[in-house]
């Protein structure tokens, strides 16, 4: 679930103060694909197929915290990133619900791909990461309720993105291990993956009753120091960008720009739709709509937000941007949020765009294999469908 809520006036405060800073440090990073670099990058394929799809099929199941669906979905997450040799992490804690006094057991997952160098020698202080989000619990009530867009689609989504990206960053390092820049070694990112738990409301949505993995986490990351002379004083500020995924995978999605703090990053990941929809590289065609269409925005509304599960660590001073369609889609919170309500091309482009924003992200294009390391690429697939 998600609210839309007035905006906090200190959150506001913080954003002005943070915004040249992130603007800087950010942009300086930035590797733009080639034309031929962006036709590289592999296609999910039929692997996002809401009725064969081996990433996103398991999870269009109930998963309702601590149930057996929940723990099937954290088992999948386990099963996938273990084969790509991720690191693996899991933040259990249990607490009480406004169903249940008696504490609950929530399990948040995170994986992460860092450079070899500093994984080896254990300087988790010396890690900055770009983190991409989806929570992968389902809503209670109705009974039955999938949540395919809320958020199962993003959650396979976010897999596709991993393995689309994790052979070329290994390659990228190989030659940086080998060219023995120090400088460029220290500066090196890595990735994570965080699935969090208990994003949705037992009842109705509050401040206590909602985003309950989120709030854990947040807290903990915030609270726990790495080594003392570390860059990164603890691993929420760590974070150099936190992509949050939510309600996507429903035909014709309208993505705003929510925070001006992070509209740069928005406008990278508009600019590459844009040329993908150009190049024929899109399945939902050159002329669909727009997933992203406040590239030029310059007004930012202030009086409005939605509330998911970025709320708790924007308070904290994370810079966040936010991939949530608004309007909702059309079967938001009901039973019709399933796999039969999924637009496949949707699910595959909203894949292929944050997977080539993962790359810019990263300066991946001399390290992307012609044949998609064993995945199609998006220029053999292109508009076409596989089934």
């Amino acid at each position: 679930m998600v609210r839309i809520i007035p905006a906090d006036p200190t959150l506001i405060l913080s954003y002005s103060l943070l915004f040249l800073s992130s603007f800087v440090t950010s942009q300086s990073s930035w590797s733009k694909l080639s034309d031929s670099g962006l036709k590289k990058l592999p296609s999910p394929g039929d692997t996002l197929n809401p009725d064969v799809g081996k990433l996103l099929k398991p999870l269009l199941i109930p998963r309702v915290v601590n149930t057996e669906g929940s723990r099937k979905a954290l088992q999948h997450f386990t099963n996938f990133f273990a084969d790509l040799k991720w690191s693996l992490n899991y933040d259990n804690f249990s607490q009480p619900t406004v169903l249940s006094s008696d504490p609950v057991p929530f399990a948040n997952f995170w994986a992460t791909l860092d450079p070899p160098w500093k994984a080896k020698e254990n300087r988790e202080g010396e890690i900055g990461r770009l983190v991409l989000v989806a929570h992968y619990d389902s809503k209670i009530e109705p009974a039955g309720f999938i949540g395919a867009t809320d958020s199962a689609a993003p959650c396979a989504m976010i897999m596709h993105i991993a393995k689309a990206i994790d052979k070329a960053m290994r390659r990228k390092w190989e030659k940086m291990e080998k060219d023995g820049d120090e400088f460029e070694m220290a500066d090196e990112q890595g990735l994570m993956v965080l699935l969090l738990d208990g994003e949705e409301a037992f009842k109705f949505w509050t401040h206590e009753d909602s985003v309950y993995g989120a709030r854990h986490l947040a807290e903990k990351w915030d609270t726990t120091m790495n080594a003392a002379q570390s860059t990164f004083k603890t691993q929420l500020s760590s974070i150099n960008l936190f992509v949050l995924l939510d309600l996507l995978g429903a035909p014709m999605p309208r993505v705003p720009s929510y925070f001006k703090t992070t509209h740069w990053a928005y406008q990278h990941m508009a600019d590459l739709e844009i040329r993908l929809r150009a190049l024929g590289l899109l399945e939902s065609g050159k002329d669909h709509a727009l997933f992203l269409p406040d590239r030029d925005k310059t007004v930012f509304m202030e009086g409005l937000m939605i509330e998911d599960d970025h709320i708790p660590f924007l308070r904290r001073g994370v810079d966040i941007l936010h991939l949530i369609a608004s309007p909702f889609p059309h079967v938001w919170h009901t039973m019709d949020d399933d796999a039969q309500h999924l637009d496949k091309q949707v699910v595959n482009d909203w894949a292929v765009i944050v997977s080539a924003f993962v790359a810019e992200w990263y300066g991946l294009e001399p390290f992307l294999a012609d044949n998609g390391d064993g995945m199609s690429t998006i220029s053999k697939r292109g508009n076409k469908t596989e089934l």
